[in-house]
């Protein structure tokens, strides 16, 4: 199952290893690709997609659901 998010707040190459670092903790998450540019994540696995967004939301970051 592929979730994407769009992800708000990202400004470098930190910002970008910290969304990526925050998505791999979450279970169940299989694969992580974060788009610093387009400002969003694409997440592969059969992860809650809330507790994604709770992940990025505590790192910092504002997070909602594509689509």
């Amino acid at each position: 199952m592929t979730t994407e998010l769009t992800v708000s707040g990202m400004t470098c190459g930190h910002c970008e290893k910290a969304v990526t670092g925050a998505l791999k903790n979450v279970p169940g998450v299989q694969d992580v690709r974060v788009d610093l540019p387009g400002g969003r994540a694409t997440v592969q696995g059969d992860a809650d997609p809330q507790a994604l967004i709770q992940a990025v939301t505590e790192e910092g970051y504002g997070a909602q659901l594509r689509g």
